[in-house]
């Protein structure tokens, strides 16, 4: 079953552990400039980094899944509320 929370996590339903709207915003925002800066970086042949950046993006999607699955575990436990982008 998956959690909105970490189990170990300190943190509450009224406090949460951390901003998972924030989380998104900030994932996205990353997954976009690593894709782009990859594709730059292959462009101009200069491959490692490219790569690199490439890793980054692939980091990037992943966590937004994590972040997805955990936001939709909130509105299963919470039906109903609205957060903030800082909740």
């Amino acid at each position: 079953m998956t959690r909105s929370q970490p189990r170990r996590a300190r943190g509450t339903v009224g406090h949460a552990y951390s901003a998972l709207n924030l989380r998104l915003v900030l994932a996205a925002f990353g997954l976009v400039t690593m894709t782009l800066f990859a594709v730059l970086a292959f462009r101009a042949e200069v491959v490692w980094l490219g790569v690199v950046c490439a890793l980054f993006a692939v980091v990037a999607a992943v966590d937004l899944v994590v972040i997805q699955r955990r936001r939709a575990a909130r509105r299963r436990e919470e039906p109903g509320t609205k957060h903030s982008l800082f909740e």
